[in-house]
């Protein structure tokens, strides 16, 4: 299974805001493109986003459902993708001292990405895993300001020299 953490300096709170913000998906998840409402309120359960992704000259349109949402600690998603099959992915808040850790474990379900699942494919997952936690730290870190007003200012900018 592919699992991936990641501390992000600021508190569950801020990480939440931009999880539960539905228009904000593809500023953290890798290859989408810009998500919008398909049913009910993210992110409560059953409701949906759809999003395209881009592969060079093809598009391919996909969906995410919330299957379990456990307000401010964990988000768990059903991606589907397209002729790829669906795949479970699992986030994890935990408080860490002043900051979140984030905890991603994702895996096919059903269709092609199940049936080939191996360790190329867990290699790829982990890289992609990688690329994501460093988007949702940059939205919640910067103190975007079309994300939370939770965010802390990092400790090289504090003074503090912690890295």
């Amino acid at each position: 299974m592919a699992v991936r953490h990641r501390v992000i300096n600021a508190d569950p709170a801020a990480v939440w805001e931009v999880l539960s913000d539905g228009r904000r998906y593809a500023d953290w998840v890798v290859g989408t493109g810009a998500s919008r409402p398909k049913h009910g309120r993210w992110p409560e359960k059953n409701s949906s986003l759809e999003y395209e992704i881009r592969l060079g000259p093809f598009r391919l349109a996909n969906e995410t459902v919330v299957r379990s949402c456990r307000e401010r600690s964990r988000l768990e998603l059903e991606i589907t993708a397209g002729p790829l099959g669906t795949a479970r992915c699992s986030i994890e808040l935990r408080e860490w001292g002043d900051d979140c850790l984030v905890i991603v474990d994702e895996h096919p379900l059903h269709g092609v990405g199940a049936a080939v699942h191996n360790v190329a494919v867990e290699t790829f997952i982990q890289l992609r895993h990688r690329a994501m936690l460093a988007r949702l730290a940059r939205c919640c870190e910067q103190g975007d300001t079309r994300g939370g007003t939770h965010t802390r200012p990092s400790p090289a900018a504090e003074g503090t020299g912690r890295a």
